[in-house]
């Protein structure tokens, strides 16, 4: 059976999530942003926290840390490249590493361009990935550490996973990341039909996350840099891929 997975809303725009595993009653939590909505989530469901998985070193993805270990006893699990920077780590992985979770096979991606040393968890038979703050539902994360070519290279390898995953980002950036997406990509339909339903779903005060990898490949200028329809628009049909996704960050960044 597949995981059930719960979307916790954190901080002003976080997110942190809950796969759990009925046959085990084993839980796992990706990210640790805030400490009070995660252990009201594990204590209105009775659930005990079994591990952690960091994603990356920033701040707003390990603080609650601590007050969760206080009230659970989770094996935190990181990144190996990341380890000199985050919590003390019970399991350190790297990019192609496998590892036995919640009665699944998770696979590790290194998704190294909003940090180094960032990782993807894919979890393939629950088709679900969770990149925190590489790619993003319609974007992708700020390029603070790595290059371009590196995001561009991570976003690939995500891209390349089955177009029926479904991608678990970390923040709600989703609506205002779709206004960006228009000034790039005008004339797609499928960004235009999916522009009204993230309005609407944030005027109910719904999460756009998680999004289906194939509407992301669809609509996400991010992924969609080798397009040809997108170089012709950003007069760049010459050049390169990592250099059209370059622009497209770079403009991103003064929206």
């Amino acid at each position: 059976m597949p995981l059930e997975i719960l979307t916790v809303p954190c901080l002003s725009d976080n997110y942190a999530f809950l796969l759990h595993d009925d046959d085990s009653g084993k839980t796992a939590l990706v990210d640790a942003p805030e400490a009070a909505p995660i252990l009201e989530a594990l204590s209105q469901r009775n659930w005990n926290l079994d591990f952690v998985l960091i994603t990356h070193h920033h701040w707003d993805h390990i603080d609650a840390l601590p007050a969760l270990q206080e009230h659970h006893n989770p094996k935190i699990i990181g990144a190996t490249a990341d380890q000199h920077r985050l919590p003390p780590l019970d399991i350190a992985l790297q990019d192609g590493d496998t590892f036995e979770c919640l009665g699944e096979t998770l696979h590790v991606h290194d998704v190294s361009g909003h940090t180094v040393g960032h990782i993807a968890y894919h979890f393939p038979e629950s088709k679900a990935v969770f990149t925190a703050d590489s790619l993003m539902a319609m974007g992708c994360g700020r390029l603070f550490e790595g290059s371009a070519e590196q995001m561009w290279a991570s976003l690939s390898t995500l891209a390349s996973l089955p177009e029926e995953t479904m991608v678990y980002s970390g923040h709600e950036y989703t609506k205002s990341n779709t206004e960006f997406a228009l000034t790039i990509e005008a004339d797609n339909p499928d960004l235009h039909a999916r522009a009204k339903e993230i309005a609407q779903a944030r005027e109910n005060g719904q999460p756009t996350v998680p999004s289906k990898l194939s509407l992301e490949r669809a609509t996400n200028p991010f992924l969609r840099a080798a397009e040809p329809s997108i170089k012709a628009a950003l007069n760049m049909t010459s050049r390169s891929a990592s250099e059209v996704f370059a622009e497209i960050r770079k403009r991103k960044d003064k929206f």
